[in-house]
């Protein structure tokens, strides 16, 4: 008497299992024929078949062939990942323009103006490119400490070499001619950074008391001038458009001027600095509490430290980046985009989830990269 209904049972298990594996072969054909032809940027479309609504089309998934540990930049109309094998530029529509193959441990990247400086920390290789080309490559003689490039595609290399030395700095034009080089007796170099009408550089090292940075000429050896911050450790400086420097501490937020004299835009006072970001027009501080947990406050600044905003935070921020007048926060529970006074802005196509994206990146045309390890999200602002 039960024969019947178990032979039924049977056949709606088979077909449930025909079924599924004919989605699953229509779902990996499509995905195959997209990667092949590239004629899809991203394959969150996928999801669009099932959705039962309106295309998707506000976020785009792009996929980087870089290998491990990726970094990325904004190089205006481009996206760049560097990693472990080397560097990659995807135009808008997903179409690659420019790779480079190398092998690199700990890769870093820095971009400004449309050029980018791809490095390995820790290594010797150094790769200056734009979306299309790569404009120089340089190995140095020595372990790589830092990278950093100008608006104008000058680049500072900082090296530390084994002997007597604590660090070299050389400067590169942008057309990729070694033009400077200083060799550092005293204070190990950290950072150092070409100022804007590529006259100077302003070096950052940590000394036996503190902290210095040393202001060298392009068009000559000696010294202009020296700014020391005893019994403090300076994280991180960079050029103003006026010829100022902006450094950040662990104490404070300053502005170090032509003369050497600094003055303080922020202190911190009996809050320790969780996160940061200096780029762009937004000056971005995350503060904590001296207690468990990540209780503190997020707030924005411009460059001549007025505050602009200011909100309590109770989450962990593990990524934070600025640009254009936007801040992007990738926190433990979600991406959220800010304007400059730190009100939250809507982003788009939020069925296209951020989850396991480790670091944000804020682009240009109000468009935000959330970046896990296997692909790249670009999510569109709403205005």
């Amino acid at each position: 008497m039960d024969e019947n209904p178990n032979k039924e049972k049977l056949l709606r298990r088979r077909l449930v299992r025909i079924v599924f594996s004919l989605i699953s072969f229509a779902v990996l054909t499509y995905v195959a024929i997209a990667l092949i032809t590239g004629n899809e940027s991203g394959l969150f479309r996928v999801f669009g078949l099932f959705s039962g609504r309106g295309s998707v089309e506000l976020a785009d998934e792009y996929y980087f062939d870089v290998g491990r540990n990726r970094v990325f930049a904004d190089l205006e109309d481009s996206f760049a990942a560097a990693g472990t094998l080397g560097i990659q530029v995807l135009d808008a529509d997903g179409n690659e323009t420019l790779r480079d193959s190398f092998r690199m441990t700990s890769p870093a990247m820095t971009a400004q103006n449309g050029r980018a400086a791809a490095f390995d920390i820790g290594g010797t290789a150094v790769r200056v490119f734009n979306k299309t080309e790569v404009i120089t490559s340089i190995n140095t003689g020595g372990a790589i400490v830092s990278v950093s490039i100008n608006r104008n595609g000058w680049i500072s290399v900082c090296t530390q070499e084994s002997g007597v030395t604590r660090g070299t700095v050389s400067v590169y034009n942008n057309a990729g001619r070694d033009v400077y080089r200083v060799r550092m007796a005293t204070g190990y170099v950290l950072s150092a950074v070409v100022s804007p009408d590529n006259r100077s550089v302003a070096i950052l090292n940590l000394t036996d008391d503190g902290s210095r940075i040393t202001f060298y000429n392009l068009s000559s050896e000696n010294v202009d001038r020296v700014f020391n911050l005893p019994g403090c450790l300076i994280l991180d400086i960079r050029y103003l458009a006026d010829g100022d420097v902006l450094a950040i501490s662990t104490d404070s937020l300053f502005i170090v001027d032509s003369n050497g004299k600094d003055t303080e835009l922020y202190g911190f006072d009996s809050k320790r600095l969780g996160s940061y970001t200096l780029d762009g027009s937004i000056i971005a501080l995350h503060l904590l509490e001296y207690s468990v947990g990540h209780n503190g406050k997020l707030l924005t600044l411009d460059e001549k430290g007025t505050l602009l905003g200011e909100i309590e935070t109770e989450r962990e921020i593990i990524s934070m980046s600025s640009y254009d007048g936007y801040l992007t926060i990738l926190r433990t529970d979600g991406l959220i985009v800010f304007n400059n006074a730190l009100e939250a802005l809507p982003i788009s196509e939020k069925s296209v989830s951020a989850s396991g994206a480790a670091k944000v990146l804020t682009l240009r045309n109000g468009n935000v990269l959330a970046a896990g390890d296997h692909s790249a999200v670009i999510f569109r602002i709403e205005n």
